[in-house]
């Protein structure tokens, strides 16, 4: 494989005596050796998020000698992201992850550019955003922003750098039909449907799985840049931390991709929209508000919480009947339909989920909670945890 970095750009990124220190370790390798160091000072690379997998990539590749690298977030560092996302420290909790991760990548290396873009992904600014760069590491953690930057990477010849992360268990592969292998498209041809995948807020992941992840992405990178090993175009290979095993999964282009295939029919970016709220709006539902004048007026009804128990046990509210939403359809004799039920879970989409079912049963007087506990939490009581 061909390095994505010619030899005369090489030539232009002249390492000075304290690189040639501070990447020793690389020089003495026959892959890398000098000139392989100076195509990495000469890389560009794009680095879509700042969150779990974006951390540890741009932090290996800031430790590599990346010339440049991108970093497309909108967001601010939340506490609920310093248990995986190791850009960020408590003092950083309310600023924006650009200039977070801005003072650590420096401080990890100062010889490394990173440019900020501190906007939303879109199909608007996307390919104005990734022009410049030589690759695009996909470190995104919704539907919408991975199938754009997956059209992006075919459109405009550039490798993607896949990876993805669900509680206990991560992917990796090299999307680049450009190289022989296939598209994010060419496996999951549109986004599943809502209410098929947990809402945003509610999947959970275990910490230290980002970092394998994103520590693997950063790798594959490498070797695209240099030209050397073989890149994880066409397989994919999944890891799963509870048992430490994993499986290498062939892959192949579709020929009708719409993105990639002979002819394409996706010519151009556009947005596809998938909300983390996959609430849909005719269905009942009340506030916390609303919620909290229901308790205070002591009215009967049943407030089911269908969150697992896991999550119970960090914040709760006191006479919920407990039925994860998963046990919901074999337990519904339990409820009783002559009662009004009121259902929360912790951001509203499980909730939204257990009231389809109910109504489908016949369950004709039932709602469910807006926000679920969290904006319990936000809105009524901040003594109960939010999580």
């Amino acid at each position: 494989m061909l390095p994505l970095i010619s030899a005369s750009r090489a030539d232009e990124a002249t390492l000075s005596p304290a690189e040639l220190s501070r990447y020793a370790r690389h020089l003495t390798l026959p892959e890398v050796g000098a000139e392989g160091q100076r195509r990495l000072k000469a890389a560009r690379v794009l680095c879509i998020g700042a969150g779990g997998l974006g951390s540890p990539v741009t932090m290996y590749l800031a430790a590599a000698g990346i010339g440049e690298i991108g970093l497309v977030d909108f967001d601010r560092v939340d506490l609920s992201n310093l248990q995986r996302q190791i850009l960020h420290d408590t003092a950083a909790v309310g600023r924006l992850k650009t200039d977070s991760a801005r003072d650590r990548l420096a401080a990890i290396n100062p010889e490394v550019r990173l440019t900020a873009f501190e906007t939303r992904f879109t199909a608007e600014n996307a390919a104005a955003i990734a022009e410049p760069y030589d690759l695009i590491i996909d470190g995104t953690d919704n539907f919408s922003t991975r199938y754009l930057s997956n059209d992006l990477a075919v459109l405009t010849k550039k490798p993607n750098v896949y990876g993805s992360i669900y509680r206990f268990e991560g992917q990796v592969s090299v999307f680049a039909p450009h190289l022989g292998g296939p598209c994010y498209r060419c496996l999951f041809p549109e986004p599943p449907a809502p209410g098929l995948v947990p809402g945003c807020a509610e999947g959970g992941v275990l910490g230290i799985l980002p970092g394998i992840v994103g520590a693997m992405q950063a790798n594959e990178a490498v070797k695209l840049l240099l030209g050397i090993g073989e890149p994880l175009v066409g397989r994919l290979v999944h890891f799963d931390a509870l048992a430490f095993r994993f499986r290498e999964i062939n892959l192949r282009r579709d020929p009708h991709c719409a993105v990639c295939g002979d002819p394409p029919t996706l010519t151009h970016l556009q947005d596809i929209e998938f909300p983390c709220d996959m609430t849909p709006p005719s269905l009942p539902e009340i506030d916390v508000h609303q919620l909290k004048i229901r308790l205070e007026q002591e009215s009967t009804f049943i407030l089911l919480d269908v969150r697992e128990p896991a999550e119970i046990e960090v914040a709760r509210l006191p006479g919920s009947v407990k039925i994860p939403l998963g046990e919901l359809p074999a337990r519904l004799d339990e409820l009783d339909p002559s009662h009004e039920i009121i259902i929360h879970c912790k951001a509203g989409g499980r909730s939204a989920k257990a009231l389809q079912i109910l109504l489908e049963a016949g369950f004709s007087n039932a709602c469910h909670v807006q926000g679920g506990i969290n904006a319990w939490s936000k809105e009524i009581d901040p003594s109960v945890p939010h999580y």
